[in-house]
């Protein structure tokens, strides 16, 4: 089952078909196999450790985000696992590697294993996948499975060695250790914008108009805000009626319920952040902008800051007449 740090995910939140035959494209296995890449392969993660003696052909991704790590690195997986309530095969950050393809799903919610066996992988990616060492098993009698490191709580893998990870797995450990670089200079331009970002405390709630929930320090979505230079707050988790208060801090980004909804809860109307507008609202679970910050990858990150980074600028400003136009979500 999936953890409670994951829920929100859930609620708001990877299909896909084989590339196309025929074409003067060449197609995953194909592309896969050009890797440049010293093999085997031997990783350590918090199963024990995975082999991979050759070059993998055809990838399954069974995290929920993974498909855009192994995309990023110019491979396109043969089966993915669904991003749960977001129409994720119309990802704007992923069109132009995907070209229209809908991709063959392995699972939603749980792992479809038979699905994943049917699909004859040589490598199966799910370092965000929350399996349990039972499917760990289970997986690792169709192909070699990649998971997650034991360094990290649960799902909480920075994308940065997410990305190194999976480079190192598909044999493109250079494109993986470029494509960081490249990734990491999109934020430190951010910071340098911005250094007023750093000194400020900036909550994530993630919940409903009745249950809000301060992510936590570890968590992909809020290392996003980390990366662009903000400060954690004090204190995160559940936030009940009696706490509101901790929501209250010099910037609060809002997902899982919109500005409208959420103006008639006098509670949360009546914060300071709130009235004085330093709230930005990413909008429901379904959306463009909980999505990005959801897949946490190196295609989506750089979208990500396009569409919100200037909504954070105007709430951090310390000016209260600063009205914050709202990212479209």
């Amino acid at each position: 089952m999936l953890t409670r740090r994951l829920l929100p995910l859930a609620t708001l939140a990877l299909g896909l078909g084989l590339s196309a035959c025929g074409s003067d494209d060449p197609g995953p296995r194909e592309a896969a196999a050009d890797t440049g890449g010293t093999f085997p392969v031997v990783l350590e993660h918090m199963f024990g450790t995975t082999e991979i003696p050759e070059a993998p052909e055809r990838v399954v991704t069974v995290g929920f985000n993974d498909q855009d790590f192994v995309l990023a690195l110019g491979i396109t997986p043969v089966g993915t696992r669904e991003y749960l309530g977001y129409d994720y095969d119309a990802r704007p950050w992923a069109a132009d590697l995907l070209d229209g393809d809908v991709l063959p799903t392995v699972g939603g919610e749980e792992i479809d294993i038979e699905a994943v066996a049917a699909l004859e992988p040589d490598l199966i990616v799910g370092v965000y996948s929350f399996m349990d060492e039972a499917t760990y098993d289970l997986l690792s009698g169709i192909a070699p499975v990649v998971a997650q490191s034991d360094e990290y709580e649960v799902g909480g893998t920075p994308w940065q060695e997410q990305t190194l990870l999976t480079g190192r797995a598909l044999g493109r450990e250079e494109e993986a250790e470029q494509l960081v670089e490249d990734v990491e200079a999109r934020f430190a331009e951010v910071r340098s914008v911005h250094p007023e970002f750093a000194d400020r405390a900036l909550a994530v709630d993630y919940g409903s108009v009745d249950s809000h929930f301060v992510l936590e320090e570890q968590d992909l979505r809020n290392r996003f805000f980390a990366d662009l230079g903000f400060a954690p707050p004090a204190e995160t988790g559940e936030v009940s009626l009696e706490r509101m208060d901790a929501l209250d801090q010099d910037v609060l980004v809002a997902g899982g319920y919109t500005r409208e909804e959420i103006s008639r809860e006098p509670l949360f109307s009546g914060l300071a952040v709130v009235r004085e507008d330093r709230t930005v609202y990413i909008g429901t679970f379904d959306g463009e902008v909980t999505a990005a910050l959801g897949f946490g990858s190196p295609l989506s990150l750089p979208h990500l800051m396009d569409l919100v980074v200037p909504a954070l600028a105007q709430a951090a400003d310390g000016d209260p007449a600063t009205a914050v136009e709202q990212p479209a979500a």
